[in-house]
């Protein structure tokens, strides 16, 4: 029991560095685009940094999941 506790651990410690990297590029890219579609369209630039995202996002998903899928064969 104690050793699945540790594995838990590490795993959920990994799981917040991960989000906090995440978030803080997160910021990071939302700077970049404020300043590239300046302030006046600011609704305009997130909405397509939401979508931006999301695509790179399923795309590593994927690529993830048949890597994941060629390493299980």
């Amino acid at each position: 029991m104690k050793k699945e506790i540790i594995e838990k651990m590490a795993a959920l410690t990994i799981a917040a560095f991960g989000l906090v990297a995440a978030l803080a590029w997160n910021e990071a890219i939302k700077e970049l685009f404020a300043q590239v579609f300046s302030t006046k369209s600011a609704l305009i630039s997130m909405f397509i940094y939401a979508i931006v995202i999301t695509i790179i996002a399923v795309i590593i998903t994927i690529w993830i999941g048949k890597l994941s899928e060629k390493t299980n064969n």
